[in-house]
């Protein structure tokens, strides 16, 4: 037998249910980004990029309270509570658990309503930090300060979604907290489609709806926890000896995530200087997200609660083959989408985006940056995947330290590389950091015996490299060809039906490299799929 082929199904290792749960969720989740691309369509058609200043207005408003949702929603409690909860739930039973979650909301949530309203108080001043290349447009800065007053409750709502996901998730349901970013796209797609002659109400309408959408988000993941029988409600924030516990777990998580946000600072504060580039790298942000929000977030959130009761029950065998189908499911779904970045970026941009007061121009400038952004986008997707191999054993301070060696790479780069490139200089910084990333923690895993991908993962991934490449060199061509595919379709739509089956044809071609490959066969995925007994 190859190194490459499975065992006898009588002798392969139990599935751990990672696939299906992450599937699930990505199921739900590719709904998700698909109302967010619908958007984001109507949303740069109505407000531009380099043409208005709403957009770039906008586009902080969105961003700036993002920033501090990764901090506090998705680092410091994700590394701190989801692996107590798990643990609490599993030795002493849902009760317990639950007053955990009830103490960890009440505290969590007070601490972020009143950040939220002394950034809110200080905006202006802030602003002139996060959007110094505004202060020329005092029209554009009083806007940005304006519409992210607005667009601020949006975070201790999202970090009231965070808690109550991973209740669910601990608890093995995933199907809520996958549908409730669809809530946000739904509500923000109805505000602008009023307005999308009106760039000003646009904007506006925008912010008001993703602060609605936040209520609405946290309402619906307090309905699915009632559901579950999960017993969550309102309590008085108190400083137990649990819940320190978990802020000194939660300190460098936060510190990490916080890390991570100051390369995402950085690439805003220089592209605040350049009439558009912050929407342009919005809009390429939503293009390399796709993967990384499908693969890599789903694998994360179904890895994580998988991995902490391995490590609990002291199951290395276990540990070891969870780790192996989130490497090889997650680059097996990743590539094909980087294939489609690096190799015909402004394809996807302008067949997707120039349209209304997103022009040509927009679209090239993007395209260039999401380039850069495709060659970055397996190691984003990986750190989702290698992390939770951290937080599963109680170990924040590794990722801390890694992420602020990133960090220092990131800023070292963009201030050597802006001069030099412009823009995509700040994505080239972005991308070659989080590889850095990738590489300390694989490095340190394999280092502590913790994991290393097996012979037989490693086979796989390599084939299924070559299968991705098969690929690029398929949309290269398409792109090469764009001319000659676009001109026996309607002109009114003739780059979307073209970029459209050109992306289609991409899937069927990646699709079967990969099963003439062996990288991915019929019955591996049908025993992965299965859950644990």
């Amino acid at each position: 037998m190859s190194q490459t082929e499975l065992p006898a199904e009588s002798k392969a290792p139990k599935s751990t249910g990672l696939v299906k749960s992450s599937m699930i969720y990505s199921g739900f989740t590719l709904i998700s980004r698909f109302m967010g691309l619908a958007r984001d369509l109507v949303v740069t058609a109505a407000l531009g990029a380099s043409g208005t200043i709403m957009a770039d207005a906008y586009a902080t408003a969105i961003s700036f309270p993002n920033l501090f949702r990764r901090i506090f929603a998705e680092g410091a409690f994700t590394a701190a509570f989801v692996p107590a909860y798990s643990q609490v739930l599993e030795k002493d039973g849902k009760d317990a658990a639950d007053k955990l979650a009830r103490d960890a909301l009440a505290t969590l949530s007070a601490f972020t309503i009143v950040l939220t309203v002394i950034i809110q108080l200080a905006m202006p001043w802030l602003m002139t930090v996060y959007s110094s290349g505004y202060l020329d447009n005092p029209e554009k800065f009083n806007w940005a300060v304006l519409l992210t007053q607005i667009t601020m409750p949006y975070l201790p709502c999202m970090v009231i979604v965070a808690l109550l996901s991973g209740v669910l998730n601990a608890r093995g349901r995933f199907i809520v907290s996958a549908v409730a970013p669809t809530v946000m796209n739904l509500f923000m797609l109805l505000a602008v489609l009023p307005f999308r002659n009106n760039p000003q109400d646009a904007a506006v309408a925008l912010c008001w709806a993703a602060a609605a959408s936040g209520v609405a988000q946290a309402g619906l993941l307090v309905w699915g926890c009632r559901k579950t029988g999960a017993k969550i409600g309102l309590a008085r924030p108190t400083l137990s000896p649990e819940i320190k516990g978990l802020i000194v777990l939660a300190v460098p998580g936060a510190l990490a995530a916080a890390a991570t946000q100051i390369n995402i600072f950085v690439s805003q504060w220089f592209s605040g200087n350049v009439d558009g580039a912050r929407t342009w790298m919005s809009v390429a942000d939503r293009l390399y997200q796709l993967p990384l929000g499908l693969v890599g977030v789903a694998i994360g959130v179904a890895l994580l609660p998988t991995l902490s009761k391995a490590v609990q029950a002291q199951d290395h065998d276990r540990a070891q083959t969870a780790m192996d189908e989130a490497m090889v499911f997650s680059m097996a779904l990743t590539l094909p989408a980087a294939a489609a970045l690096l190799f015909m970026p402004f394809f996807l941009i302008d067949g997707l985006f120039s349209r209304g007061l997103f022009t040509a121009h927009d679209a090239m400038e993007t395209g260039k940056l999401l380039f850069h952004y495709g060659w970055g986008v397996p190691a984003f997707v990986l750190t989702r995947v290698l992390t939770p191999a951290f937080f599963a054993r109680r170990d924040t301070k590794g990722p801390m330290k890694f992420a602020l060696v990133s960090v220092a790479l990131n800023v070292a780069l963009c201030v050597a590389l802006y001069p030099i490139m412009g823009v995509p200089g700040l994505v080239v910084a972005t991308s070659a950091s989080a590889w850095s990333n990738v590489i300390l923690m694989v490095f340190t895993l394999m280092r502590r015996n913790t994991w290393s991908p097996s012979l037989k993962a490693q086979a796989s991934l390599l084939k299924i490299i070559i299968a991705g490449l098969g690929m690029g060199a398929f949309c290269a061509a398409a792109s090469y060809f764009r001319t000659a595919i676009e001109s026996p379709l309607p002109d009114a739509a003739s780059k979307e039906i073209a970029i459209l089956g050109v992306c289609f044809a991409g899937i069927l071609v990646y699709g079967g490299l990969l099963i003439l490959t062996g990288a991915v066969r019929p019955a591996d995925l049908k025993r992965i799929m299965k859950r644990q007994k």
